[in-house]
């Protein structure tokens, strides 16, 4: 549930044409929560057969056009493409005459700000950085999922209540970064989110390989509890054989990945270095364990990763 007030329907400001260029996973999703909040998804742009297949079934009816075709119909344009793609997108769309005196013109990137819009700025659009921070399906399910999702917002100060009002509309909750500090902002997004995913997919193979017929099933709970303890609790929510000092299960740890599954050795000394370092800071780590511990972690990133068994 936002914590944000919602705005009352007859206090609304004019609803609005919204224009899509890009018809990834977050551009449709984003429209259709426009839509609910009354305003008019009228042109997207997709190339792809995936991304024309998402635009028909979360905007149903919407006619898909060329990226200019899309400015020249909308009056608030969402630019959902790569963070690669946005510099030269931009630029392209100013020169050729695209934009619009007072377009609003939003991009999703977590990369940037809003200086990335300065050549559409100079066209006299009105330029917005709107990043919901959330993994996207592609399907209907992430128009639900935007409920009280956190949106990193950058924007030039006058525009700030009209980025923050349009990220309340699409049910989510609005978080202002400074400019020169969206790279560090998504950096810390991508280490969370990005790399989970790298972390739970090697977990599952292991444990697929150990026998375990639905590792899935079996790190649900694990992982549920994991993540809410380290939300609530920090780095006090760390548990297991780094946390404790255990060198020697580490250690096998170590013996046992580099002879059934050695490219994961090179991840699991990384984290296990990181969860050391910050286990001594907080004092959970005796001192007197740590030295054996680092030791292994120190003797497992000499050894060549080979997978014999040593």
């Amino acid at each position: 549930m936002s914590t944000f007030p919602q705005p009352d329907p007859k206090d609304r400001p004019a609803r609005l044409a919204v224009g899509v260029v890009g018809a990834g996973r977050v551009g449709p999703a984003l429209a259709a929560a426009l839509q609910l909040a009354g305003h008019r998804p009228v042109a997207v742009s997709g190339v792809s057969d995936a991304s024309k297949r998402r635009a028909a079934q979360l905007l149903p009816d919407v006619p898909l056009m060329s990226p200019a075709q899309v400015l020249e119909r909308a009056e608030l344009v969402l630019l959902t493409v790569p963070d690669d793609a946005l510099p030269g997108l931009v630029e392209g769309l100013a020169e050729t005459g695209a934009v619009r005196p007072g377009q609003l013109l939003v991009h999703t990137s977590g990369r940037y700000g809003a200086r990335v819009l300065d050549p559409a700025l100079r066209a006299g659009a009105l330029p917005l950085a709107l990043h919901p921070a959330m993994t996207f399906t592609g399907t209907p399910v992430d128009v639900q999922r935007l409920a009280g999702c956190s949106f990193g917002v950058t924007a030039p100060e006058e525009l700030r209540l009209a980025a923050e009002a349009l990220v309340i509309e699409m049910g989510g909750e609005p978080e202002w970064i400074a400019e020169e500090s969206r790279p560090l902002y998504h950096a810390a997004l991508a280490l969370g989110a990005n790399h989970l995913v790298t972390l739970v997919a090697e977990s599952m193979e292991l444990l697929r390989a150990a026998g375990v017929e639905a590792p899935d099933r079996m790190l649900g709970p694990l992982l549920g509890a994991a993540l809410d303890n380290a939300l609530r609790s920090g780095d006090a929510a760390l548990t297991g054989p780094v946390a404790r000092g255990d060198a020697g299960t580490v250690a096998a740890h170590v013996a046992e990945l580099r002879k059934h599954a050695p490219q994961t050795v090179a991840g699991y000394l990384a984290m296990a270095r990181a969860t050391a370092d910050r286990a001594l800071a907080h004092g959970l780590l005796k001192p007197e364990l740590a030295e054996d511990l680092l030791g292994v972690l120190a003797n497992g990133a000499a050894l060549p990763d080979d997978g014999s068994d040593r």
